[in-house]
């Protein structure tokens, strides 16, 4: 059996962590050695150094913009919550002092209230379920009459076709006989 291991991309706080070694081990072990050709490139050991910390710097600078643009966009959430509750009253104010069709809602860029239209299905539904409504409820009182709503006949035919199928699924069994009484 082989485990095959597969190494992580290092972390850009790993990284910095590896860099700060790298520094320290330049400082200490490369001082002597006058030019170190490398990528192409001759470098000194305080060059190297530098090229090694501007990455370090990178890395910082990074984090800091992230860390800001983090708090911008919490700073925006909450005053995008604060300003859309204002919005949405300015419009209700708007509309109750100058009229739902009013040209001033322009003025500020609101719309004019509109009623939804429904659809010659929709609206024979509608009165369907009013009627049925009407009926199941009855002459009720107004507690007892908002507890029951009506059923259209389509509903009731797909609520009987259901019951019917879940019969068929599972046939009744027949209940045990009751006992004999006992004869005086």
């Amino acid at each position: 059996m082989t485990i095959i291991t597969v190494a992580n991309k290092p972390t850009r706080l790993g990284r910095i962590g590896a860099d700060q070694h790298i520094i320290l081990g330049i400082k200490q072990d490369l001082q002597s050695m006058a030019n170190l050709p490398l990528g192409g490139s001759t470098y000194t050991p305080t060059s190297l150094a530098a090229a090694v910390q501007s990455r370090i710097d990178a890395a910082n600078a990074v984090s800091e913009a992230k860390a800001r643009w983090q708090n911008a966009a919490k700073t925006y959430k909450t005053v995008d919550g604060q300003v859309t509750v204002l919005v949405r009253e300015l419009k209700q104010l708007v509309v109750g002092a100058f009229g739902p069709a009013s040209l001033k809602l322009a003025d500020f860029g609101f719309a004019a209230p509109r009623k939804a239209v429904l659809t010659v299905e929709e609206k024979a539904a509608k009165a369907l379920k009013a009627k049925a409504t009407r009926l199941a409820r009855g002459t009720k009182s107004k507690k007892a009459k908002a507890g029951v709503t009506g059923v259209t006949a389509a509903q009731a035919a797909a609520a009987a076709a259901q019951a019917a199928a879940v019969a068929a699924a599972h046939p009744a069994t027949p209940a045990p006989a009751a006992p004999a009484a006992p004869k005086a």
